[in-house]
Formats: C-alpha cells, structure tokens, sequence
C-alpha cells in the first residue's frame, strides 16, 4: 500500500517540503552586491564596525595560535584584506568570500513584494564574519522571518534548546514529552492572539526541517519587531565566536546615544555558555565535529597531526593496510610555519609560495 503524504509532528522529523514558507534565494552575486553597499554606507571614520576591525588590528595576536583569530594587519578596511581563521581547518583565509543565503518567510511578505536584501543587510557584517569561520560548510546560509517581539523569541529560543537537547534524534521521556507539548501549544496560541506570522508551527516546522536537512554550522531566527533581536542558533559549541575575540563586538544599535541592553542581532560575546547552542544528537551520517589542522594553501587536502598522514599524490587504496600506515608514520610531513607571521602552517614550501598571493595582505611580524 503506498504511503500517504507525510504529516507535521512536534516529535517527528519534518521534511522542508511540508513547509508553506516562502524561500527567496539571494546568490553569491547579490550577497557581493550586498558588501559593496555595505563598505559604502559604512565608510565613516566614526562607524563603529570599522572602530571594533581598528582596534582588534592593534590587538597583540601572537597568543591567539591554537584559537580564533581576526587579522587585518595591512591595506583599506575591505573584506579581501581582513582575514579570519577557520575553526574547522585552522587556516587563515580572507573574508571575501561570498554565500548563497536562502530566506524563508510568510506569504504575505511575498503579497507586499517585500524585498529580502535588506533582511540580510540588517545583519551584513555578522554572517560575513560567521562565513569567514568555516573553510566548508557554510556556503549556504538560513534565515527565518518573523515578527516575534523580546520576550516571545526568548521562550521560542528556550523551547528549541529544550527540543534539540531532548528529542532531535532522540526518544524523550514523558516528562518531557509533556513539556515540549505543553510549550508547543502555549506559544502556538501566544502567536496567534499576538497575530504574528509566520504562526509558531511553521516555525518549528522550518527550523527543524533545515537542521535535520541541510545540517548548517547556524542558522537565524530574524524578527524584523524594532523592540525585539534576531537569534543565532549554532549547531555545535566550536561553531562560536571567541569570547577573548568578540567581548566588545558592536551590538549593531544605530542609536550612538542609547543607554539600553538593545541589539540586532544577538551576537555571542561572552562565548558558548552565553549562545544559544542546539545540542543536537549525531547518529547516521550525521558524524561529530572534530577540528583539524590544515595547509594553509586552500587547494590542499593535507591535514597535519592525524594518526597518519598521506603523501600528496598518493593512491587512496594504500591506506587499507597496516604496512602502508607504518610506512606513512616514517615519512609523517611536518608542519612548517611562516617565519614572519608564525600565524599559518604550510606542508611544503611550494604550497607557500603558491598561498603567497593571497597570503602577503596579511602576512606582518607580530607585535612585540
């Protein structure tokens, strides 16, 4: 007997077909577009997202070697000389590179013929720098619209914690299942007296649709409410911000004479205990997050400080025997760091010189 069409379940994974959002794809030409205007309505000498680049320039960064890092050592305040280092690889890699962001919204915006590049524009100077942490998997970004006002995406933030920590990929016990039910249907009804759209389980639907999915380093919950912020969501705990880095990120108010706790977009500054972490289940293909260390040549594959290390060039079938693995531990390649900047490891020196374009607009000796 064929099946029928699948149906929304609070504990069930759902699938983004079911979804009766809105998606408006903005491709790597729209996001450049984007950072162009960005640069040019944030030329002031006074803007304070040049102020914080200026003042983490004059930072010392040589303790900074195993950690995030932001340099931007030489040249104008463009995106192409700011460099950040990637939690995933370790490399130092430019933060002019571009992604694909896919918005999900209610139909009535698509109605109005509301524009999504301003949504991603609000909060510009975040994603390039969540982009700029990963050398894969970020070349696709989510955002979710809503109108929730403070309070309303403070408990939708707890409830989703709650769900991933319980029961994505998981069996809750009863307790929680009660509580995850009982929460579902508080905010269900809040939203709807409060009127806001999208209701709370499209919402939920959406959300957990894309990690279960497209499996993202984070996504983003954006209210477009004045009073309220919009929700970075991180899918693992080294996907966040270092707080020894970002303590004093600006809070994007464009209010200089605002004395209150108001933001944008709530960036972690105080590190993983303060960001909304969805502690999700890994099971299948879905496998743990493990850091590695790489070349820092973006065309190389090579990873340092493994069990063992294929030469370049190597077949894959040798790594099926032990013989082969011993022979691979006697010729282990050995890191080498760049002499000026000590900042970038490379396996050869031919991989040096052919990063070297790339890597002389940031390459300076540390500050004493």
């Amino acid at each position: 007997m064929p099946r029928g069409p699948k149906r929304y379940s609070i504990f069930a994974p759902p699938s983004l077909s079911m979804s009766e959002l809105v998606k408006t794809t903005l491709d790597h030409d729209s996001t450049d577009t984007l950072i162009d205007k960005w640069l040019e309505h944030h030329s002031s000498g006074h803007d304070t997202y040049q102020n914080w680049f200026r003042d983490v320039r004059n930072r010392k960064h040589a303790h900074f070697q195993k950690k995030q890092i932001i340099a931007w050592t030489k040249g104008d305040f463009v995106p192409e000389n700011v460099f950040c280092r990637t939690v995933d690889t370790g490399r130092l890699i430019p933060l002019d590179r571009t992604w694909t962001t896919h918005v999900y919204h209610h139909q009535s915006m698509k109605d109005r013929k509301l524009p999504m590049m301003p949504v991603v524009f609000t909060m510009l100077p975040e994603l390039m720098l969540l982009r700029g942490m990963h050398d894969a998997g970020c070349d696709e970004i989510f955002v979710i619209v809503t109108d929730l006002k403070r309070q309303e995406m403070d408990d939708v933030t707890e409830y989703f914690k709650f769900v991933c920590r319980h029961s994505f990929g998981r069996t809750c016990n009863p307790s929680q299942e009660r509580w995850i039910q009982h929460e579902h249907m508080r905010l269900s009804h809040t939203l709807v007296r409060q009127q806001r759209t999208p209701c709370f389980p499209q919402i939920d639907l959406t959300l957990r649709a894309i990690l279960h999915e497209k499996q993202p380093r984070f996504l983003i919950l954006f209210s477009h409410q004045t009073a309220s912020y919009s929700q970075i969501f991180f899918t693992d705990p080294a996907f966040v911000p270092d707080e020894d880095i970002f303590y004093d990120y600006p809070n994007g108010c464009p209010n200089l004479c605002c004395t209150d706790d108001c933001e944008m977009i709530r960036f972690p500054r105080q590190g993983p205990t303060h960001a909304s972490v969805l502690n999700i289940k890994r099971t299948g293909r879905r496998k743990n997050f493990r850091a590695k260390e790489m070349c820092n040549w973006i065309d190389c594959d090579l990873c340092f400080f493994e069990d063992w290390v294929r030469k370049p060039g190597s077949s894959s079938s040798e790594s099926g025997s032990v013989d082969s693995r011993e022979s691979a531990n006697e010729s282990k390649v050995i890191p080498q760091t760049c002499s000026k900047c000590k900042l970038v490891k490379y396996c050869s020196p031919e991989h040096q010189r052919k990063d070297w374009e790339e890597h002389k607009r940031v390459c300076t000796k540390p500050l004493e």
